[in-house]
C-alpha cells in the first residue's frame, strides 16, 4: 500500500479509526463523546469523499476510488452520521449505554462504503458480510428487550444462510471465469458466444442472496420481525444503508455483464414484480407501524429493481437517485418515531392518533416522510418514483411500469391512513412523550430539508449522479 493509496482511502480510514477511538475514549471518558465523535468521523469520510478526486483502483486492495464509489460513501457516511444523532437521546432513554453502538454504526457504515469501492468479488463479499455483522449486533443490542434479542437473533440465521448463498455464487463465478475480478468474472457469454454454465449458477447463487440483503419477495420474511424488534434508530439504517449498499453491488456488477444481462433479467424480473405486488398487498393489512414499514421497504425495494431490470444507463442513474431518495424519507419516518419513543413502545398506529396536534414538529416530519414514500408532490419520494418509472418506459419494461404504478396507487391508501391518524382527535394520553432534543432535531430538519428539496429541485442531484456515476 503507498501512501497515494492512504490518502486516497481516507473515508475508510476516517470511519474505521473513529470506530477505534470510540472504544478508546470509553476506557477513559464512558458515554462523554462516542456519539460526538462518530458523528465526527462520519462527516469527515463523507466531505472527503466529495473533495479528493477519483483514482484508479489499488489492485492489491481489490478498491477503487471511484466517482461511483466516492458518492455513495458520501450517502452512507451521512446516513451513519444521522444515526448517530438520532440515537444520541433515544438511546438514554432506553438504557442502551456503551461505546459498542456509536462503534458498530461506524462500523457498518465502513462495510458499506468497501462495497461501493470494490473492484474484486472477494473484498465485495467482505465488505458486505462487514456491514451484515454490524447490524446483527445492532438488531439485539437493546438487551433488556426480549423483542429486540430474538430479532437480531433471526437476522443472525437468515443473514449467515443468504452469506453462503452469496459464497456459494461467488465460487461459482471463480470457477467459470477463473478471476476474481469483477470486470472479467460475470459476464455469463464467453468470447466464442457460449454460455458459461457455472456462470450463470453463480448469477443465481448471488442473486439470492442478495434479494435477502434487499428485502426481495421470496427472501423476505425476516423483514417485518427484525423491523418491529430493533431500536428505530437501527431500523433507519438497515433500511437505508444496508440496501443501498447491496444494490451498489448490484450497481457494479450488472453493467460487467454485457450480453449476459438478458440471461439475468428473467429472474430480476421476478423478483421485481412480486415484491411490488406481495410488499403492497401485505402492508394494506398492518395495524402495527414498523411492520407496515417494513412491508412497504419491500415494495420499495421492487421499484429500485425495476430500474434494474431494464439494464439501461437512465435505470441506473433512477437507481442511485431512488437510493438517495428513499435513505433520506426513511431516515424522517424512523428517526420521527424514535424521538417519539420513550421507556415504552409505540408500535401500533393507534398509538400515534393524535400526535400531529400535541408534537407538531415530529408529527409534520413523520407525515412529509409518509406522503415521500407515497410518491405525493411535492416530495423528493414523487420524483423519486416518476424517474423510476420513466426509465422503466424508455426500458420497453411496460408490463412491469404499469405493476409498478398500480400497486403505488394501491400504497397510498395505507401511508395516508396512518396520516390521518396522526391529525385525528385523540384522547388524554396516560404515558407522558418524551421532549425532543437537541440532536434529533438538527437529524430531523436535515433529512426532512433533503425531502422537500429534491422533490422541488431534483435537477441538482441527477447533475451530481451524471457526473458522479455515469
Amino acid at each position: 500500500m503507498t501512501a497515494a493509496d492512504l490518502w486516497t482511502f481516507m473515508p475508510l480510514i476516517f470511519l474505521a479509526g473513529g470506530s477505534l477511538a470510540i472504544l478508546i475514549s470509553g476506557a477513559f471518558k464512558p458515554g462523554r463523546y462516542g456519539t460526538w465523535i462518530g458523528v465526527a468521523a462520519a462527516l469527515a469520510a463523507a466531505c472527503w469523499s466529495f473533495v479528493e478526486p477519483p483514482f484508479p483502483a489499488a489492485t492489491q486492495l481489490g478498491l477503487a476510488a471511484t466517482p461511483g464509489a466516492r458518492f455513495f460513501t458520501f450517502l452512507f457516511s451521512f446516513s451513519a452520521a444521522a444515526v448517530l444523532l438520532l440515537s444520541h437521546s433515544h438511546n438514554e432513554r432506553r438504557a442502551i449505554r456503551g461505546e459498542e453502538y456509536p462503534a458498530t454504526v461506524l462500523f457498518g457504515a465502513f462495510g458499506m462504503a468497501v462495497v461501493a469501492a470494490s473492484v474484486n468479488l472477494l473484498i465485495l463479499f467482505l465488505g458486505l458480510e462487514v456491514l451484515s455483522f454490524a447490524f446483527y449486533i445492532l438488531t439485539a443490542i437493546d438487551r433488556d428487550r426480549p423483542r429486540s434479542v430474538e430479532a437480531g437473533l433471526k437476522y443472525l440465521l437468515m443473514g449467515a444462510t443468504a452469506a453462503a448463498f452469496i459464497a456459494f455464487g461467488i465460487a461459482f463465478l471463480y470457477a467459470g471465469t477463473g478471476t476474481l475480478v469483477i470486470a472479467g468474472a460475470v459476464n455469463p457469454i464467453s468470447l466464442t458466444g457460449a454460455v458459461n454454465p457455472l456462470v450463470v449458477a453463480g448469477w443465481g447463487l448471488f442473486l439470492m442472496g442478495i434479494a435477502f440483503k434487499v428485502s426481495l419477495v421470496p427472501a423476505h420474511l425476516w423483514t417485518p420481525d427484525v423491523y418491529q424488534g430493533a431500536p428505530a434508530p437501527v431500523t433507519a439504517f438497515l433500511s437505508t444503508g444496508s440496501k443501498a449498499a447491496a444494490f451498489v453491488a448490484l450497481l457494479l456488477l450488472i453493467p460487467a455483464t454485457g450480453a449476459g444481462f438478458s440471461l439475468i433479467r428473467t429472474p430480476l424480473w421476478w423478483l421485481c414484480l412480486l415484491s411490488m405486488v406481495l410488499g403492497n398487498l401485505a402492508a394494506l393489512r398492518q395495524r402495527n407501524l414498523k411492520r407496515m414499514l417494513a412491508y412497504s421497504s419491500i415494495a420499495q425495494m421492487g421499484y429500485v429493481a425495476l430500474a434494474l431490470v431494464t439494464g439501461t444507463v437512465a435505470g441506473f442513474s433512477a437507481v442511485a437517485f431512488y437510493l438517495v431518495v428513499y435513505s433520506v424519507t426513511n431516515l424522517s419516518a424512523f428517526g420521527a418515531i424514535a424521538s417519539l419513543t420513550g421507556e415504552c413502545d409505540m408500535d401500533l398506529v393507534e398509538d400515534y392518533r393524535g400526535i400531529g396536534r400535541t408534537r407538531p414538529l415530529r408529527g409534520g416530519v413523520l407525515a412529509i416522510a409518509l406522503f415521500s414514500l407515497a410518491g405525493i408532490p411535492p416530495t423528493a419520494g414523487f420524483m423519486g418514483k416518476f424517474t423510476i418509472f420513466a426509465a422503466a418506459l424508455q426500458g420497453g419494461e411496460i408490463a412491469l411500469a404499469v405493476a409498478g404504478i398500480v400497486t403505488a396507487i394501491i400504497s397510498v391508501y395505507y401511508y395516508l391512513r396512518v396520516v390521518a391518524v396522526l391529525y385525528a382527535a385523540g384522547e388524554d394520553r396516560t404515558i407522558a412523550l418524551p421532549c425532543l432534543a437537541l440532536p434529533e432535531l438538527l437529524a430531523l430538519s436535515v433529512t426532512t430539508f433533503f425531502i422537500l428539496f429534491l422533490g422541488i429541485f431534483p435537477g441538482a442531484l441527477l447533475e451530481i449522479i451524471r457526473d458522479f456515476i455515469l
